[in-house]
């Protein structure tokens, strides 16, 4: 057999790499490692709040979306899978053009978001006394504009979720909040926190508004303004919508949400090269470094 020859892997490798489409990337090996270690490190709130690893599903029904305003609040992100209808298949198999053949809806959109299809999943169910799950998905947001790893088609999207007493809820997000600027500090990411900008359709509807008086998300965003992981109040919207209860009482809930590929931007940024960020994350998951000391 003849021998194998050597796989490219450092600078050259990466260099060949193109985007596919606007928004759409390949990781080159370091980044790719570094993303699963990063990933890794996020896992560490699921041990901390005693977090049970789940998997989401890769599709959300759109009535069950409905439920929850998705498309009052965010009509222009959802992205939606269809079906090419009967009439297209032939011409299809035969060869011909994929551009404007009909499709039909399916019922499906391709998540925004980890949380939904694990509180979907909850729908009129009691969950007893509290319940912590986390997982991290493939999520898709049909965006404006698209820029490397800040903004994507398609990211992926660590989730620690609590479901439970009003009290249990705001208790994890202090215990978020506390984990993700130190994680921040050993990692030399340098962090501001801040309410967040969601981008709802109507910026003046009451959703909007209501988030400008009371936010109940934060966003910790990088040097470059770039929000790479926020903490999200709830209260017992899910719970009532979704009637889930915990030992009977309608159910609150709040989650913590980690942008792993943005956290890779970051990590660049701060370091200056992949191969530095991953030496760093490297350095942390050992419990070689604390504090900020950067390496890049």
């Amino acid at each position: 057999m003849p021998p194998h020859t050597a796989t490219a892997t450092g600078p050259a490798f990466a260099a060949a790499l193109r985007e596919p489409g606007p928004g759409l990337v390949v990781l080159d090996p370091v980044r790719a490692t570094l993303l699963t270690e990063l990933d890794a490190l996020f896992t560490g709130l699921a041990e901390l709040t005693a977090a049970a690893p789940v998997v989401g599903p890769p599709l959300l029904p759109a009535e069950g979306l409905a439920r929850l305003d998705y498309f009052r609040n965010f009509p222009h992100l959802g992205v939606a899978a269809a079906r090419f209808q009967d009439e297209a298949l032939d011409a299809l198999a035969a060869g011909g053009a994929v551009e404007d053949r009909p499709v039909r809806p399916t019922g499906y959109l391709l998540p925004s978001a980890t949380c939904y299809g694990l509180l979907l999943s909850l729908a009129a169910q009691d969950i007893g006394t509290e319940l912590r799950v986390t997982a991290v998905g493939r999520c898709f947001r049909n965006e404006d504009h698209y820029d490397g790893l800040r903004r994507l088609w398609g990211f992926h999207m660590r989730e620690v979720l609590y479901l439970g007493s009003a009290d249990g809820a705001r208790a994890h997000l202090a215990d978020s909040k506390v984990f993700v600027e130190e994680l921040a500090d050993r990692l030399g990411v340098p962090l501001s926190y801040r309410p967040a900008n969601d981008p709802f359709y109507d910026k003046s509807g009451s959703r909007a508004k209501l988030m400008a008086l009371d936010p109940v998300k934060y966003e910790f965003t990088a040097e470059d303004g770039t929000a790479i992981a926020s903490v999200n109040r709830h209260r017992n919207f899910f719970g009532e919508r979704l009637d889930i209860t915990a030992d009977g009482q309608t159910a609150h809930s709040s989650c913590t949400a980690f942008g792993v590929e943005r956290w890779v931007h970051a990590m660049v940024l701060s370091h200056g090269s992949p191969e530095a960020a991953l030496e760093r994350v490297r350095a942390v998951r050992d419990g070689a470094v604390g504090g900020d000391d950067r390496t890049g």
